[in-house]
């Protein structure tokens, strides 16, 4: 594990955000208690927590949509400020509220929202037609908001949150309530503007989509920073092994403390027919669990093992309580 994952996201000297010491308060309640975060240039950054975890709360820390109490925020090697428009221009939004024009087409909203950031005409209509082509919403481009399905109005918002080509971009549960085919289109996109220079941060309760696209991930609760690291370095974190399933039509007592008493086994569990077998990294786990299930002469059904998660990560450290 590198300096930067094993200090919680330590700074290096290019990194493209850095925030140090970040206090936010609303009246006695502390939505940010001393949020470290650093992001090196080209990565795809995920942003996981609980609801109210702070993430948003950030988020509008780093963009100066909200003040904070204390800290500092750098953003491309420069400190970060409410009239710092030369850096705002480099970095693009994309919220998880639709935020459209509806009686504006397609094509007239993302140019509203390009002309923010580039006055060019000329300039400006040649990044429209490449975000409308980035998006895929070629034949919708005379389109009102509201003729678009939940997906396309998606892309839609994407694409007015990037047209002009930010470096920097933040994406906030883009894929939230849109069918497969267009989750697997933002996602192709998101990797296609990584690929072409641009540093993403990226928020998701979708843990396998966090899983599938970020290079390193950041896990906030109660506004602080509890793990940061690579997927397989969050993983080890914490112990996840792999899950253990039998279908087995009884436990006899006497097997299951033997099951217990395995090396490597963190926890067993047995709902009729399904034992579920929780263990940290082992060579022979799966030969062991079996073994022990063959000299007790059990019937055995199906017998699989999966992969620790970056869901199982997720609740192993901020708990299965429910949150508000």
């Amino acid at each position: 594990m590198d300096e930067r994952t094993a200090s919680g996201g330590a700074r290096a000297a290019d990194d493209i955000v850095v925030v140090e010491n970040l206090v936010k308060r609303y009246g006695d309640v502390v939505a940010l208690d001393h949020f470290n975060l650093a992001i090196a240039p080209g990565e795809i950054f995920g942003l996981l927590g609980p609801n109210g975890s702070g993430k948003t709360t950030a988020i509008n820390c780093i963009l100066q949509l909200l003040t904070y109490d204390k800290g500092s925020i750098s953003l491309f090697g420069q400190p970060m400020g409410p009239t710092r428009y030369d850096l705002k221009r480099m970095i693009g939004v994309v919220p998880q509220n639709v935020a459209l024009f509806e009686e504006l087409t397609v094509r007239e909203n993302i140019d509203f929202f390009c002309a923010l950031y580039v006055g060019d005409r000329r300039e400006r209509a040649r990044l429209v037609d490449e975000a409308i082509a980035f998006v895929g919403l070629e034949d919708y481009a005379s389109f009102r908001p509201r003729k678009l399905s939940g997906g396309l109005l998606r892309r839609l918002n994407i694409a007015c949150g990037i047209a002009h080509k930010p470096r920097l971009a933040f994406f906030d549960e883009p894929t939230v309530a849109v069918d497969p085919q267009s989750r697997n289109a933002i996602l192709e996109g998101i990797r296609a503007m990584n690929e072409a220079g641009c540093t993403v941060v990226y928020t998701s309760h979708y843990m396998e989509e966090v899983e599938e696209i970020c290079s390193r991930i950041m896990i906030m609760d109660r506004g602080r920073s509890v793990a940061v690291g690579t997927n397989a370095e969050l993983k080890a974190m914490v112990g996840a092994g792999e899950r253990i399933l039998v279908e087995v039509a009884a436990l006899p007592d006497g097997a299951r403390g033997q099951l217990e008493a395995l090396p490597h086994v963190r926890r067993v569990t047995y709902t009729e027919p399904e034992l579920v077998v929780q263990c940290e990294q082992g060579a022979h786990n799966v030969g062991d669990v079996l073994a022990v299930l063959s000299s007790a002469r059990l019937p055995l059904g199906r017998v699989y093992a999966e992969p620790p998660t970056l869901n199982d990560v997720f609740l192993e450290i901020t708990g299965k309580a429910l949150r508000d």
